[in-house]
């Protein structure tokens, strides 16, 4: 038992400071990323640091309101939450504003707002909430195709809005639905199934193939119960993934637009022509380039707040948006680039912690999509700041500059801690 005047204090404290902790920080490096030399008025909201500051503020206006809506009103409007979420997503196809290429933005006033960054809190929920009905059982292929469903839904939505990095957000929900039980199998089709398509772009269909039907043999053999008929099996599941490797390279080819192309061509070293493709490096990685210099420049301890000459000088295009990583390292370099991944690290663990001591289903999945989303986001774009995959537009949550960004993983998070202050309050 607890008092009633203790009743509203029992959150996870830890967490929100996590929380604080990079967004404020972020914000920091918002004003590094966007002042040209000139006097800073942090109320100036004419300056993207002037406008995330309110956004900051506004987050504090959602998290009260978060925390105090009954826990259970979550799970029982999910699916409303869901519909009314998809519903705006193709609204977007009438009223939404076009920027740089992508139809994602609704224009209200002088701001936008980008429907997609709530949709993956509105697909966390609807997950949650089918997942912890009592006659669904994630084994069972009708609930497999239901789930697929679930997420292909505002996935599709967003690609059609030409928006590719936010659609390869809801991958991450993979990593719920093996906690929850899904088969190991479709983790090992998915895994084949990346390499296969990686291979056949590097080297060619006759390595890939070759690499297919081995890993295929030793499945059936060594790692799978003796069947009848292995040979036929192993070669007609072997054709399929041969197929999908040349679909891989016809598509890559014919299909692809060119700036995609370009980029997996340079992150693969596809181009034969040192020439053509350092040319191509000029043209299409410029930013990858600049950041990678930025990033570099500072060194062990960095140059110092406001200091870094390559941010001030506006050398990495987008820095305080997707890019914002490359600011932590020229201004703090490698001891604040640590502090920062370290901080994510144990915020996602702490998630991950509080999600495994839930006592509903609801709670429990929903406690792993917000930490399979965060770690979706952090690891596609550290990644791609430091050249490790391709350049794939998906903002640092928490930390780079934008309302609906800030907005859409503040209500992400802080739902959950709305939902693990139900099991503390209950002790």
């Amino acid at each position: 038992m607890i008092r009633e005047t203790d009743r509203h204090f029992k959150f996870d404290w830890i967490a929100i400071l996590l929380f604080f902790s990079l967004a404020i920080f972020g914000w920091v490096n918002i004003i590094s990323a966007s002042q040209s030399g000139e006097v800073i008025d942090i109320l100036d909201f004419s300056k993207s640091y002037g406008k995330q500051l309110l956004f900051i503020g506004l987050s504090l206006v959602l998290i009260v309101l978060l925390l105090s809506v009954d826990s259970k009103f979550y799970e029982r409007f999910s699916s409303i939450i869901y519909v009314v979420s998809m519903l705006s997503l193709v609204g977007l196809f009438v009223f939404g504003k076009n920027v740089n290429g992508a139809t994602s933005w609704y224009g209200i006033g002088g701001m936008t707002i980008q429907p997609s960054e709530f949709a993956k809190v509105a697909t966390a929920l609807a997950i949650a909430k089918y997942l912890s009905d009592l006659n669904t059982n994630i084994k069972q292929l009708k609930h497999q195709i239901n789930i697929v469903i679930i997420l292909l839904i505002p996935a599709f939505l967003i690609l059609l809005q030409k928006d590719a990095g936010s659609t390869l957000v809801y991958g991450a929900f993979f990593f719920v639905l093996y906690r929850e039980g899904l088969p190991k199998i479709y983790l090992q089709i998915a895994t084949l199934t990346l390499f296969s398509a990686i291979l056949s772009l590097k080297f060619g269909l006759l390595i890939t193939s070759a690499f297919i039907v081995t890993v295929v043999a030793l499945k059936f053999f060594f790692f799978t119960k003796k069947t009848r008929n292995r040979i036929p099996k192993i070669f007609a599941i072997a054709a399929l993934y041969i197929g999908f490797a040349f679909m891989v390279g016809y598509v890559f080819t014919n299909l692809l637009p060119p700036h995609q192309k370009d980029r997996i061509t340079i992150w693969l070293s596809l181009e034969k022509d040192p020439i053509k493709l350092e040319r191509m490096k000029k043209l299409e990685a410029y930013n990858l380039n600049e950041s990678e210099k930025a990033i570099s420049s500072g060194g062990f301890s960095g140059k110092g707040f406001l200091d870094g000459t390559r941010t001030t000088g506006k050398f990495v295009p987008e820095q305080h948006t997707d890019y914002i990583f490359s600011t932590v390292g020229e201004e703090w370099g490698f001891l604040g680039s640590s502090a920062v991944v370290i901080i994510f690290v144990l915020l996602m663990l702490r998630v991950l912690f509080l999600a495994e001591r839930q006592k509903t289903t609801f709670s429990r999945v929903y406690g792993y999509s917000v930490a399979a989303i965060l770690f979706f986001h952090f690891l596609i774009n550290i990644g791609m700041v430091m050249g490790l995959i391709p350049t794939i537009g998906i903002p640092l949550p928490l930390f780079s500059y934008g309302g609906s960004g800030l907005w859409g993983f503040t209500i992400l998070l802080f739902i959950f801690i709305k939902l693990d202050s139900n099991r503390i309050n209950e002790w």
